[in-house]
């Protein structure tokens, strides 16, 4: 009688993505995980009218997700060097599904926050693994390419992800719902997908050890740093301002305006972050950083000036010159950082840069939220936007006095 069960072939085996099909899938990784990020942005207006929440409260749903994708990066910023890409990336993809769900069934402040906690570790996790993929997976004939992705999807993905929701606040039936069940489902497609691919990094040893909190930056990226730091810290804190309290800046302007001019604010920002970073390819990597490091003064003082002139036109012509710093110094920052940094080194670096960025995006936006509750949103704009102008001339000078190559 022959048996209606073949064994199973030896030689079978999971379909293997090739370089060219595995670039794009963490391109495609990065551009999800910063979209998720963006998409509570345009509903934070939803869920302060509906639970009652403060300005203050708004920040620290905002920056309990910053903060803990700090500690993963401090923490697991290398675990993809000694464990390999694969499974780490799986892992923090799942995790990610996981932290929509708890958004999509969330009924209070407290489910909010516990969802943003989960979502800045996973995002810290696989944000490091996914941009030294990148690098991995980078055709040799192409080079470059890897940092420019690197600098363009985070921004990418925080425009597609706050237009998607913004979208969905003015039209789905389920705001707060919809946004989330998608990129649970694209989540777990990604970690799917992740499965397929080729592992590029050879695992090590030290696995456990790597989770001692510390950054590690390349030896010969580390003078690029340290000059760079000051403008890295004005345009990421810009940016966390926008994501925070853009929506509640545009309802001071404009009382009346639609809710969806809120998440606009932010989308405007990263919009124009992204084009700036396709435009600052043909510059070398200083003197898109100086540009760009420029650029964020007028967008500052504009955003500045836009209550008093109650003018929302003001507010976006400010979003949109903050935002075309912030692409412009990111681009010119990741290709002096990366371009020095030996292939074992990139996951650490790329984990510093992002602990530096998201300091600065979540301390100031907790402490504009203070001030706010204080002494008024008017005068926290005043003082962020002194800050950053201040934090940006001391860049400029510093890197007129330390010129670097690049």
């Amino acid at each position: 009688m022959l048996s209606v069960l073949a064994p199973p072939s030896p030689s079978r085996r999971l379909p293997v993505l090739g370089r060219r099909s595995a670039f794009p899938l963490h391109a495609s990784i990065l551009v999800v995980l910063l979209a998720a990020s963006s998409a509570p942005t345009p509903l934070y207006a939803l869920y302060q009218a509906e639970w009652h929440l403060s300005a203050l409260t708004v920040t620290v749903v905002f920056s309990a997700y910053a903060l803990t994708l700090l500690g993963a990066l401090l923490t697991a910023g290398t675990l993809s060097d000694h464990l390999g890409r694969r499974p780490v990336l799986i892992g923090a993809l799942l995790a990610e599904a996981a932290a929509m769900a708890v958004f999509a069934t969330a009924q209070g402040v407290t489910a909010l926050i516990a969802a943003r906690i989960l979502q800045g570790l996973a995002t810290g996790v696989a944000t490091s693994a996914a941009g030294a993929a990148l690098l991995d997976f980078e055709d040799p004939g192409r080079p470059g390419r890897a940092t420019l992705a690197n600098g363009i999807t985070p921004v990418a993905g925080m425009a597609a992800g706050v237009l998607a929701s913004t979208a969905l606040v003015q039209y789905a039936p389920a705001p707060t719902r919809t946004v989330y069940l998608l990129l649970l489902l694209l989540f777990t497609a990604q970690a799917a997908a992740v499965l397929l691919t080729t592992e590029t990094a050879h695992p090590r040893s030290g696995a456990w050890r790597s989770l001692r909190p510390g950054i590690t930056v390349a030896p010969a990226s580390r003078p690029s740093m340290r000059l760079l730091a000051p403008g890295v810290v004005a345009a990421w804190a810009l940016g966390g301002f926008y994501s925070s309290l853009g929506p509640s800046l545009a309802r001071l302007i404009a009382p009346h305006t639609p809710r969806a001019t809120g998440g606009l604010v932010f989308f405007t920002l990263t919009a124009a972050a992204g084009l700036a970073v396709l435009a600052a390819r043909s510059l070398s990597a200083r003197t898109a950083s100086s540009v760009g490091a420029a650029v964020l003064i007028p967008g500052a003082l504009l955003t500045l000036s836009a209550p008093h002139l109650h003018s929302l036109p003001a507010l976006f012509a400010g979003t949109a010159l903050a935002g075309t710093g912030f692409g412009a110094v990111t681009q010119g920052a990741l290709r002096l950082l990366l371009a020095p940094a030996a292939p074992d080194e990139r996951a650490g670096t790329l984990a510093a840069y992002y602990v530096l960025s998201y300091l600065a995006m979540s301390i100031p936006a907790v402490l504009a939220g203070l001030l706010t509750n204080l002494y008024g949103l008017q005068t926290a704009v005043l003082l962020y936007a002194a800050t950053v102008i201040l934090l940006t001339l001391t860049g400029l000078v510093r890197s007129v006095r330390q010129p670097t190559s690049g």
